[in-house]
């Protein structure tokens, strides 16, 4: 085995290794655990900060760099699909519409 495949497997084995006790760390305690207050609040927000920092930046940037272009499908959709999810809060109709508006200006247009 080379140098460069043992090394590979010894990340492997200690990623996994870590990955179990931090799954089940909170199993190993026999005390019940409870997050202090304001942990609890702050998780209230964490999927909407994790989904705007996913999607955001793949709406407004293109190559590294912000779209400097009205001629972006990616922008129309995305406001197609907020105005969808504010007037009927649903996510499935939220993505047809983003699609529906992206996909003509996409491949018909080729914005």
């Amino acid at each position: 085995m080379s140098d460069t495949s043992l090394w590979t497997v010894v990340t492997i084995v200690g990623m996994a290794l870590m990955t179990i006790l931090t799954r089940c760390f909170f199993f190993i305690s026999s005390q019940p655990w409870t997050l202090p207050a304001w942990a609890q609040r702050g998780l209230h927000y964490a999927p909407i900060a994790a989904l705007a920092s996913v999607i955001l930046p793949e709406i407004v940037m293109s190559q590294g760099h912000l779209v400097t272009t009205w001629k972006d499908a990616r922008l129309f959709a995305a406001a197609s699909g907020a105005a969808w999810f504010y007037w009927h809060r649903g996510v499935l109709g939220t993505i047809v519409a983003g699609m529906a508006v992206y996909l003509p200006l996409r491949v018909g247009l080729g914005w």
